[in-house]
């Protein structure tokens, strides 16, 4: 296996555009542009590779193909309408059904390479886009392209691939896709569905017949601050990792979660964000030799908060992960402000946060964040073989 990073990469990407909407292509521009600026995307072993769009075939291994036909033809019929599309949240755009396939064959390209061994590991930041389901667009997302890896995963003959979702919102389109598939572990970190779009993600989905246990879901209060995410996430997720001994991990790492996101209630900094890509790491280490495919997602604080963030997630993905103290490059301030004059641009790749936090444990009074894990760990631990009061578990 090549040690080597693949970034998947081109410009074409950022024609995933949706017109005056919250899901902004510059926040993946401006991801690039600083990678660039502070050298990560320079580092030896990094390789970019340009993608190719993902062929019908690919697509229809998750997709109904009435459902692409309909992406292909709503941008030339104005009175379009059905599928989920042409609503507030997934509106119509020219080159819909091209730009969105471009984004599904990035994410391809990352999981091939890696699988492959081509690369340890690799990353497509303008991917990530989970919400959308087999014949209907959803939660700003065409065609669900975490989904689409995965199902080229299994076809090229991977029998456990675990996927883990950091959005602030659940991941519920690649959790319904592979809801009846015991190969593919979904896991899925969120606000309470009670509070927030899509309303799913309870501790009680816990996959269909036959596949008991390959979703698991951890609804999280709002408010939450990076303490108490960071003791969800470690209470949760290496546990049903190790019970599940993937053989390849995929991350959707949606930066909504932080304090600053303007469509939710999580109070994350940057740097929580960044402890999880490292755990993420740590676990693909442990856990599948490293293989690791990391896609973007959702982010809304353009300037503020999701360049800095999957540029974190860059670096911990191509070797040495940046001393959260490095100030962003002038340069790099500059093109931020003329994109969005009137944001704040950040100075520091930092929220001067220490992300630490206590370890679960089953006895004492419990908080909210205790009681959302504890939910978890009963409804699922079982299922795995896991002792759902056990910390060791």
């Amino acid at each position: 296996m090549s040690d080597d990073t693949v970034v998947v990469w081109d410009e074409a990407l950022l024609a995933y555009d949706l017109g005056d909407h919250p899901l902004d292509p510059v926040r993946v521009e401006l991801t690039v542009a600083l990678a660039r600026e502070l050298g990560v995307l320079q580092r030896p072993g990094v390789r970019l590779v340009v993608p190719e769009p993902a062929d019908d075939e690919t697509l229809a291994r998750v997709h109904d193909v009435r459902y692409l036909g309909a992406v292909r033809i709503a941008p030339r019929d104005p009175l379009f309408a059905g599928f989920g599309l042409g609503t507030s949240d997934n509106p119509v755009f020219d080159g819909m059904h091209e730009s969105s396939a471009l984004i599904a064959g990035a994410s391809v390209a990352a999981a091939e390479a890696v699988w492959r061994g081509e690369a340890r590991r690799a990353v497509n930041v303008a991917g990530g886009l989970h919400h959308a389901m087999p014949a209907r667009a959803a939660g700003f997302c065409v065609y669900n392209d975490p989904a689409v890896a995965i199902a080229r995963l299994l076809d090229l003959g991977a029998q456990r691939v675990a996927y883990v979702d950091v959005d602030v919102h659940h991941g519920d389109g690649v959790q319904q896709i592979f809801w009846n598939d015991p190969r593919v572990l979904t896991v899925s970190l969120h606000e309470t569905p009670l509070a927030l779009f899509p309303g799913t993600g309870f501790p009680d989905e816990t996959g269909g017949p036959g596949a008991e246990g390959s979703a698991v879901n951890v609804p999280l209060p709002p408010g939450i601050d990076d303490a108490g995410w960071q003791r969800a996430f470690h209470a949760i997720v290496p546990s049903v990792l190790r019970a599940f001994r993937p053989q390849i991990l995929v991350t959707q790492c949606g930066a909504d979660a932080h304090r600053n996101d303007p469509l939710a209630d999580l109070h994350l900094s940057v740097d929580g964000q960044r402890a999880t890509y490292l755990a993420l790491r740590a676990l693909a280490d442990e856990l599948c030799e490293g293989r690791w495919v990391a896609t973007g997602g959702g982010g809304y604080a353009l300037v503020e908060v999701v360049p800095r963030a999957w540029t974190h997630l860059l670096a911990v993905a191509t070797g040495a992960p940046l001393d959260p103290a490095t100030l962003t490059p002038p340069a790099w301030r500059a093109l931020a402000a003329a994109r969005r004059p009137g944001h704040e641009v950040p100075l520091r790749m930092t929220d001067g946060v220490d992300p630490r936090h206590e370890p679960w444990q089953p006895t004492g009074e419990p908080t909210a964040v205790d009681r959302a894990i504890a939910a978890t760990r009963k409804a699922v631990f079982p299922l795995l073989g896991l002792d759902p009061h056990d910390p060791r578990d």
